[in-house]
C-alpha cells in the first residue's frame, strides 16, 4: 500500500465512524419506547392482583390525570410547583458558582468553605424545612430556599471539579504567553468546566422538583405536592400516582432542556 493510499484510508476512518455514530440502529432509537411499553405492561399485570385503592391500573390513572387536566386544576398545580422549582434551581446554581469558583482557585478558600458545602449535603431537609417556614413564613420564599439547598451541592461539586480539570500544561502555556487571570478563566478554565457544569445542572434540575415537593408537603394550598397529599387523605390512589407521574415528566423535561441548552452551546462554539 502506498503512502497516498494509507493516508486516504486514515482520512476515511473518522468519516466512517462519524456516519456510524450519527445513525444509531433502530433498536437503539426505540429502546426508550420499548422500556416504557414493558413498564406499563408489568404495571397492568400487577394491578390485576390488587384492589384499585392499593394499585390502580394505568387506564384508571390516565383517566384521573385527564380529568384533572380538563378541569384546569392540574395545570394550576404544575404552575405552583414550577414557581418554586425554577427560581430555586437558579438561586442554587448562582450560589454554587459564587462559592465553587473561589474554592477551585484558592487553597485557602477550599479549606474555609469546603466543610460548609459538605455539611449542606448532610442536612436533612425535611428537618430544616420547618425552620425555614418559621423564619421566612409559609409563602413562596421558603419553598424557593428549600429547592436552592437541595440543588446547591451537586452543582457546586461539579463547578469545582470542572474548573480544576483544565490541563496544567495549558495553564503553563497561558502563563508563559502573559494571559491575565480573566483571560485564563474565560478561554481555558470555563470551557474545560462546561461539561461538568451542565452535568451538575442536569442533576440539580431534577432535584429541584424534590425540593419543591418537600416544601409543598409541609405547607401549601396548591402544587403537585399538595395534590398528592390531598389524594393520600382521600385514599384516591389514582390521583396520587397521577401526581407522581407528572412530577417525573416535569423532571425529565427539565433534564432534557438542560441537555438541549448544552448541545446548542456546543454547536455555537463549534460554529464560532
Amino acid at each position: 500500500m502506498t503512502a497516498t493510499s494509507k493516508s486516504e484510508v486514515l482520512a476515511a476512518q473518522p468519516r466512517t465512524l462519524g456516519a456510524a455514530t450519527a445513525r444509531p440502529p433502530a433498536a437503539f432509537r426505540f429502546a426508550p419506547l420499548v422500556g416504557l411499553t414493558l413498564f406499563v405492561a408489568a404495571w397492568q399485570l400487577l394491578s390485576l392482583r390488587y384492589p384499585p385503592f392499593i394499585l390502580p391500573g394505568p387506564a384508571s390513572v390516565m383517566a384521573r390525570w385527564v380529568e384533572k387536566l380538563a378541569d384546569g386544576s392540574l395545570l394550576a398545580h404544575i404552575a405552583a410547583t414550577l414557581s418554586a422549582a425554577i427560581p430555586g434551581l437558579a438561586l442554587g446554581a448562582l450560589a454554587a458558582f459564587a462559592l465553587g469558583m473561589p474554592i477551585a482557585k484558592s487553597p485557602l478558600a477550599d479549606r474555609l468553605l469546603s466543610p460548609f458545602i459538605v455539611a449542606s449535603q448532610g442536612v436533612p431537609f425535611v428537618a430544616v424545612a420547618p425552620l425555614l417556614f418559621i423564619w421566612f413564613g409559609n409563602g413562596l420564599g421558603a419553598k424557593v430556599l428549600i429547592c436552592a439547598l437541595v440543588v446547591f451541592f451537586p452543582i457546586a461539586i461539579n463547578v469545582i471539579a470542572g474548573l480544576r480539570s483544565a490541563s496544567p500544561i495549558l495553564r503553563d502555556l497561558f502563563r508563559s504567553l502573559g494571559a491575565t487571570p480573566s483571560e485564563t478563566f474565560l478561554k481555558l478554565e470555563l470551557p474545560a468546566a462546561l461539561p461538568f457544569i451542565f452535568a451538575g445542572l442536569r442533576v440539580g434540575g431534577t432535584l429541584s422538583m424534590i425540593g419543591a415537593i418537600t416544601g409543598e408537603f409541609l405547607s401549601a394550598d396548591r402544587g403537585l405536592g399538595f395534590m398528592i397529599n390531598l389524594g393520600n387523605g382521600l385514599y384516591d390512589t389514582p390521583l396520587v400516582i397521577a401526581g407522581v407521574l407528572t412530577i417525573v415528566l416535569i423532571a425529565l423535561g427539565i433534564y432534557g432542556a438542560v441537555r438541549l441548552a448544552e448541545r446548542a452551546l456546543r454547536m455555537a462554539r463549534w460554529a464560532a
